[in-house]
């Protein structure tokens, strides 16, 4: 057996090396697109008449990264989480809540990381290194938590429990 055949083989490294983590890095870079192009329409374009241009910026960030994370929403749950949608009876906006404060999350921690690391090494490798530990944690909230893995885990206990409790 291989050494990447055996990292397959345990619990969260297995699971992240799965197609569903990378359906995850490719919504995510979506996202990017997404976000550098709605930022600069609306830094050139759109918002252009908006002084100060601190201001403007602002605006433009705001704008961009809430498409950004409606694009990364809508796409995760159509793609990358699926085989969830039946299991999962969340309300969208519920759903959409539960994404958001799971995104917030991995933000306060890539901040939080970054300052941590970077009195020990480069700023940038400090935020590289963030983001990847961010990502993960992302997807591990998202996985459980947004997309029901714990909910749809508990509704299958539930049920064994029901079964084997009528079977006696």
């Amino acid at each position: 057996m291989t050494r990447f055949e055996r990292l397959h083989h345990l619990p969260l490294v297995g699971r992240l090396l799965r197609h569903r983590f990378i359906k995850f890095g490719v919504v995510g870079a979506s996202g990017t697109v997404v976000n550098v192009v709605v930022l600069y329409l609306a830094q050139e374009i759109l918002f252009r008449a908006i002084e100060p241009p601190p201001l403007r910026l602002n605006v433009s960030l705001a704008v961009a990264i809430f498409l950004a994370t409606i694009n990364n929403f809508l796409l995760n749950r159509a793609w990358t989480w699926l085989d969830r949608h039946e299991h999962v009876q969340t309300p969208l906006l519920l759903q959409f809540g539960q994404y958001t404060i799971a995104c917030w999350l991995g933000i306060a921690l890539q901040f939080a990381l970054t300052h941590a690391f970077a009195s020990h090494m480069h700023y940038l490798a400090a935020n590289v290194l963030s983001i990847v530990i961010a990502s993960v944690a992302n997807f591990v909230v998202n996985d459980h938590w947004t997309f029901g893995r714990l909910r749809m885990l508990i509704h299958r206990w539930r049920q064994r429990r029901h079964t084997s409790q009528h079977d006696q």
